[in-house]
C-alpha cells in the first residue's frame, strides 16, 4: 500500500511564541531614537569643497567646527519618513524614485501571475530539478553575486525576491532561502566589488588612487565570502527541505504556502505557447534592465519606464481585456505598497541625522580615534569604525563620499596604503547592509518574503561573524605584505 506523507503544522515554534514588532514599528523606533541623540550630540560640521569628478561636496580634513545645535523634535520626527521620500543628498535617487520602481514592479508581477506563467514555468523547473534543487542555490548567489561586485546591484534585486519565494518553495525549501539567496548573493559581491562604480571607483577617486589599486584583495575576500555564504544557505536549505519544521518561519507556513503558490491543484499548468512568450518577455525584461544600469546608466525613472512598457507588452501577448489588464496590474501594485513606504520611511533615519548636525560630529569622532595607531591596529580600527558609521549612513556611495576623503590621508600616517583603506570600507558596509535596518533593500527584500526582520538577524548573525573574522584577516594580511 503506498503512503503519503502531509506536512501537518505541529506545535508552534519558539518564535511564533514572541510577538516581534513589524519593521515600520522597528524604523519609527530607530528614528525616535536618533532624533533624541540630536539633543545630547553636539553638533559640528565640516567644510566642503566640490569634486568635480564625483560630482559631490567632500568634508576638508582637519576643517571640523562646532556649530550651533539643530534638536529635532516629535514634528520633526513625523516629517522624517514623508521627507525620507525625496531626500537624496547621500544617494543616487531619492526614495520616491524606488518606491515607484517598486509599485511598478508590483504590477508587472501581478500582470505575469494572472497569466499563469509564472506557475506553469516553476512547475517545469522544479520537476526537471527533481533531486537536484539546491543546484539553483550556488548559481543564482554567484550571478547575484557578480551583479554586485560588478556594478553594487542593490535596489535593482527588489524583483528577484517575488520571483525566487514561489520557486524555492515549490522545491521544498521555504521564504528564507529565497531571500538569503538574493540578499547575501547580491551583498556578498557588494562587500567584494571589483569594479562598481558606486563603491570601489568613487571611494578610490575620493582617496585619490586608481580603482584598481588593491583589486586582487578584492578578488580573495569575493571568492572566500562568496563559498562562505554559498554553504551557509545550503546548509540550512537541506535542512530545512528534510524537516520543514525546522524552517525559522514555520510558523507561517500555511500562510505562505497560500501568497506565494497560487496553483494549489494537483493538476499541472499547462505550458501553452502564449505561456512561454509571457515567460521570455519576463526573463528578457531583467536582462534589459541589469544591461541599463550597468551599461546604459540607467537608473530608476528608465528601469520604471521599461518594466511599464513590458507589462503593456504581456497585457497585448496575453490578449487581456483592458478591464483585466488595469485590475491586475493595480493588484500587483498594491501588493508592495508596505515595501515602498518602508523605502522611504528607512530614509528617514539619515534626514534625521542629517538636520540634527550630528553626521560629521560621529565622523570627526572616528576621525580622532584611528590618529597615530601602528598599521596594523589602524586599518582594522578602521575597518570597525566603518561598519558603526555603514549603520548611520547605508548608501555605499554616500559612506565613500563622507569618509574616505578624512581616512585616506590619515591612513599615509600610519603607513597603510590607501588601497587597503578603499577595500576596508567598502567590506565594513557592504557587511553592514546585510542587515542594517536602515537599508530599503533588506528592509523591502525581507517583507516581500515575509521573513520577520528580527529572525533574520537571528539566522544571519553567526555568518556574519565569520565574515568579520576573515575579512580582518585578511586586511591584516595585506598590510604586513604591503
Amino acid at each position: 500500500m503506498t503512503t503519503h506523507t502531509e506536512i501537518k503544522p505541529q506545535k508552534k515554534s519558539v518564535f511564533a511564541q514572541f510577538k516581534f514588532p513589524s519593521a515600520y514599528t522597528i524604523l519609527f523606533t530607530l528614528i525616535a531614537f536618533v532624533a533624541a541623540l540630536t539633543w545630547v550630540v553636539p553638533a559640528g560640521q565640516y567644510d566642503r569643497q566640490m569634486n568635480a569628478e564625483l560630482g559631490k561636496e567632500v568634508p576638508i580634513t582637519g576643517t571640523y567646527k562646532a556649530v550651533e545645535s539643530n534638536p529635532q523634535g516629535v514634528i520633526d520626527v513625523l516629517l522624517a519618513p514623508i521627507d525620507g521620500f525625496y531626500n537624496h543628498q547621500s544617494y543616487e535617487a531619492a526614495a520616491i524614485d524606488v518606491s515607484l520602481f517598486i509599485l511598478i514592479i508590483g504590477g508587472f508581477l501581478g500582470l505575469v501571475t494572472k497569466t499563469g506563467a509564472i506557475d506553469a514555468g516553476i512547475e517545469r523547473v522544479t520537476a526537471r530539478l527533481h533531486g537536484k534543487e539546491e543546484l539553483m542555490i550556488p548559481i543564482l548567489m554567484g550571478l547575484f553575486a557578480a551583479g554586485g561586485t560588478i556594478y553594487g546591484m542593490a535596489e535593482e534585486s527588489l524583483p528577484f525576491y517575488t520571483l525566487l519565494v514561489p520557486v524555492m518553495m515549490a522545491a521544498r525549501f521555504d521564504p528564507l532561502v529565497a531571500a538569503a539567496t538574493v540578499l547575501l548573493g547580491a551583498g556578498i559581491g557588494t562587500l567584494g566589488s571589483t569594479i562598481n562604480p558606486f563603491a570601489t571607483v568613487i571611494a578610490s577617486n575620493a582617496a585619490g588612487i586608481p580603482f584598481t589599486d588593491g583589486i586582487m584583495l578584492r578578488v580573495i575576500i569575493l571568492t572566500i565570502g562568496w563559498l562562505i555564504c554559498v554553504g551557509y544557505v545550503m546548509r540550512y536549505a537541506k535542512m530545512v527541505r528534510e524537516d520543514q519544521t525546522k524552517s525559522i518561519v514555520y510558523d507561517q507556513y500555511e500562510q505562505n504556502k497560500a501568497h506565494f503558490l497560487s496553483n494549489q491543484s494537483d493538476q499541472m499548468l499547462e505550458f501553452t505557447t502564449t505561456r512561454k512568450v509571457i515567460l521570455a518577455i519576463f526573463g528578457l525584461s531583467f536582462a534589459v534592465m541589469i544591461y541599463g544600469v550597468a551599461i546604459a546608466g540607467w537608473w530608476m525613472p528608465q528601469i520604471s519606464a521599461m518594466f511599464l512598457g513590458a507589462s503593456i507588452l504581456i497585457g497585448l501577448v496575453s490578449r487581456m481585456s483592458e478591464e483585466d489588464f488595469s485590475t491586475s496590474f493595480i493588484d500587483g501594485a498594491r501588493d508592495l505598497l508596505g515595501v515602498a513606504l518602508i523605502i522611504g520611511i528607512a530614509r528617514g533615519i539619515v534626514v534625521i541625522m542629517d538636520r540634527g548636525m550630528i553626521t560629521d560630529t560621529i565622523l570627526n569622532s572616528a576621525e580622532h580615534i584611528v590618529t597615530g595607531l601602528s598599521a596594523v591596529v589602524f586599518i582594522n580600527v578602521m575597518y570597525i569604525l566603518e561598519i558603526l558609521l555603514s549603520f548611520l549612513v547605508p548608501s555605499t556611495s554616500g559612506l565613500a563620499v563622507l569618509t574616505m576623503p578624512i581616512m585616506a590621508p590619515l591612513a599615509d600616517f600610519s603607513g597603510v596604503g590607501r588601497d587597503l583603506v578603499v577595500t576596508a570600507y567598502q567590506s565594513a558596509s557592504g557587511v553592514v547592509n546585510l542587515v542594517t535596518p536602515t537599508s530599503a533593500v533588506v528592509m523591502g527584500g525581507l517583507a516581500i518574503a515575509r521573513v520577520p526582520y528580527v529572525r533574520w538577524l537571528k539566522w544571519v548573525a553567526p555568518l556574519l561573524g565569520i565574515i568579520i573574522v576573515f575579512t580582518m584577516v585578511l586586511l591584516s594580511i595585506g598590510v604586513i605584505l604591503v
